[in-house]
């Protein structure tokens, strides 16, 4: 008798703050999938419209753990990590849905190296599917990159420019950072190295992470067979001031914790002056407001440069391997160049 195989259990783990119907759609494209041992978990982060009870009423199969707040992103995604066991786990954004084997595809590919800490399915635009085309979505596109200044940009997207979907990144490649969107990883390797940080709250959490699996020798790779459909700007609308904010202070912040003291002498110094001419930048496309949040980012991680410096400490505890061996084959001026020539 051929005994049944036991497939490595995937805990799927959904922060969820308001808003039934990208839940319900995100719900109901996981109950297409394939993979024969996942579990849905969503993190109640604070949710007053009912779309809780809705989800457990409809999808009975769904997992529900409430930390009693609003922890954002990251504190959902930790919270979940610890109220479940799976070998795998997906840190899932509630405004996706996904092709049928996405998760198979990717339990597929980390099954092959255990050194392979993170993965990045394909992420394309719902409302281009919608429309009958095949765009990358602005958050991940083909998988996360970094240039040497710590703008973070991805294959197939560099700012708002995006490409369409024709194939030409098809094949698996190591990537710097797998989207918060949807990004599966390896239990054990996130117990060595930590979880999101919480005080990023939302955006550039999961790449700190993934910067810290790469600091102490672990591979990120994308893996397009695997496809996610993403409802772009649905949490926080493109261009709002808090997010803003949160991209500016956590960019920052996350340079100091993960890049050696040696190369922050220099990093630091152009970061400021690209920090006021971005300041410059909002102010003439949206305002005082905008501009204002810029410095207001740069000023909390002044204010906070204890703090930072103790994060970082733990994090350089983590390394075993130099910057020039991480950041190989990266450019420096990437976004900078991008912004100049188009």
């Amino acid at each position: 008798m051929t005994k049944s195989i036991q497939r490595p259990k995937v805990d799927i783990i959904i922060p969820h703050y308001n808003g039934w119907q990208i839940l319900d759609g995100c719900l109901a494209s996981l109950e297409k999938q394939t993979y024969p041992n996942i579990c849905v978990s969503i993190v109640d982060n604070g949710t007053s419209d009912g779309s809780i009870q809705q989800a457990t009423e409809k999808y009975p199969w769904v997992h529900v753990v409430k930390p009693g707040e609003n922890l954002g992103y990251a504190g959902g995604c930790n919270f979940g990590f610890e109220a479940t066991d799976g070998e795998y786990v997906v840190f899932l954004n509630n405004d996706t849905e996904h092709e049928p084997s996405w998760v198979a595809q990717l339990v597929a590919h980390a099954e092959r190296d255990e050194k392979i800490a993170a993965l990045q399915p394909k992420i394309l635009s719902i409302q281009a599917r919608d429309n009958g085309e095949r765009i990358f979505d602005y958050a991940g596109a083909a998988g996360g990159l970094i240039d040497g200044l710590g703008y973070p940009y991805a294959i197939g997207r560099v700012f708002n420019t995006v490409e369409k979907d024709v194939g030409q990144y098809d094949e698996a490649q190591p990537i710097f950072w797998a989207s918060g969107t949807a990004m599966f990883a390896r239990r054990a390797a996130l117990e060595q190295v930590g979880l999101f940080d919480d005080d990023f709250f939302a955006h550039m959490e999961e790449i700190d992470l993934c910067w810290r699996l790469l600091l102490h020798g672990y591979k990120i790779y994308s893996e397009p067979k695997s496809v996610v459909y993403h409802y772009g700007g649905a949490t926080l609308k493109e261009g709002s001031p808090k997010k803003v904010y949160l991209n500016h202070r956590n960019n920052l912040m996350m340079i100091m914790k993960n890049r050696t003291f040696a190369q922050l002498l220099w990093i630091l110094p152009l970061r400021a002056v690209l920090e006021f001419a971005s300041m410059l930048f909002y102010y003439k496309k949206y305002g005082r407001e905008y501009s204002w949040t810029v410095l207001r980012a740069m000023f909390w991680n002044v204010q906070h440069l204890g703090m930072i410096w103790g994060k970082r400490r733990r994090t350089q505890k983590l390394r075993v391997k130099s910057d020039s061996e991480i950041f190989n084959k990266v450019e420096t001026f990437t976004v900078i160049k991008s912004v100049i020539f188009g």
